[in-house]
């Protein structure tokens, strides 16, 4: 995991940056502490940086990135790196790209903690105010007066960072006012997600091309599905035909039962003949049968129409 923190000072980079070393394994790297390192160790770019810094100079831009070249290839780098002031200009961070580049390396993001300054002079005040009350010596880098001087440098020199990652699609902002542990966790999120991202890219890949086969030969087998379907919606449309055609049969046969019944009577009786009454009983029987049968037979249809509606729109659906 290769990580650059962005932020004001007093944004909490460098707490966050000890949380990140601790948690991954990584390593910081703070340039002061590289040069230092450097110089002490006599290496050809830690003499070009001791004679520039002893003349009283700024260690040019190509110095810092061949100090840095040297560190990330030491041991303990492997896991990883979070850069801790550098870079702090746009042309920094194009040289930083082409160094890792050239290593076959890549940055995987730049997290911005983003602050109110307007809160942070207040903090600083306040911590001020309580060391005074105190007896506590103040640090001369640990004013109101100077933190506003570093915050104009802030906006004029490192800002513009914030646009160059945002469009390489490499930032990521934190909300910097929230509790030390809050912010710790919203970081672990986002690059959780970053990480798991980027180990399954190729499964990805592998799961839209197995998708984009199976999409080119869908038509292979859309015929009989079609086929299928379209003989399924039919014989359901033919359902309330035949329910239809078969109550139709058992009304005829409800009103000529009675009539048969009578006539064999009339036939088979002894020598009584049926009776007007009778007839009329007959009848009336038959008609109630008529409509009774009628009335099941026009509820079955509609049942069946009903769900033949329901069949066709859920096929329609898929």
């Amino acid at each position: 995991m290769r990580l650059i923190l962005l932020g004001p000072p007093g944004a909490g980079k460098g707490t966050q940056a000890q949380r990140l070393v601790a948690r991954h394994g990584i390593v910081q790297l703070s340039t002061g502490d590289m040069l230092r390192a450097a110089v002490a160790a006599e290496t050809e770019v830690g003499l070009k940086a001791k004679d520039i810094m002893a003349a009283g100079g700024l260690v040019p831009d190509e110095v810092v990135i061949g100090i840095i070249s040297d560190r990330i290839e030491q041991p303990d780098a492997a896991n990883g790196f979070i850069l801790d002031g550098f870079p702090r200009t746009v042309p920094q961070a194009e040289a930083l790209d082409v160094l890792l580049k050239s290593k076959g390396l890549h940055l995987d993001a730049a997290v911005e903690l983003r602050v109110n300054e307007s809160a942070l002079l207040e903090r600083v005040e306040t911590r001020v105010a309580e060391m005074l009350a105190r007896g506590e010596a103040v640090r001369a880098d640990d004013t109101p007066e100077v933190l506003s001087k570093r915050l104009a440098a802030y906006r004029a020199s490192t800002e513009p960072l914030i646009d160059y990652y945002s469009e390489k699609r490499k930032l990521v902002t934190i909300n910097g006012m929230m509790t030390i542990d809050e912010v710790t966790l919203e970081i672990d999120r986002v690059l959780a997600a970053i990480l798991d991202g980027s180990g399954s890219a190729k499964p990805a890949r592998k799961a839209a091309r197995k998708a984009s086969a199976k999409k080119t030969a869908a038509p292979k087998k859309a015929a009989p599905r079609k086929a299928a379907k379209a003989k399924s919606t039919g014989q359901a449309a033919k359902a309330p035909a035949k329910k239809a055609k078969a109550a139709k049969k058992a009304v005829k046969k409800a009103v000529t039962a009675p009539k048969k019944a009578a006539k064999a009577g009339s036939k088979t009786g002894s020598k009584a003949k049926t009776t007007k009454s009778t007839k009329k009983a007959v009848k009336k029987a038959a008609k109630t049968v008529k409509k009774a049968v009628k009335k099941v037979a026009k509820k079955a249809v509609k049942k069946t129409a009903k769900s033949v509606r329901k069949l066709v729109k859920k096929r329609a659906k898929r």
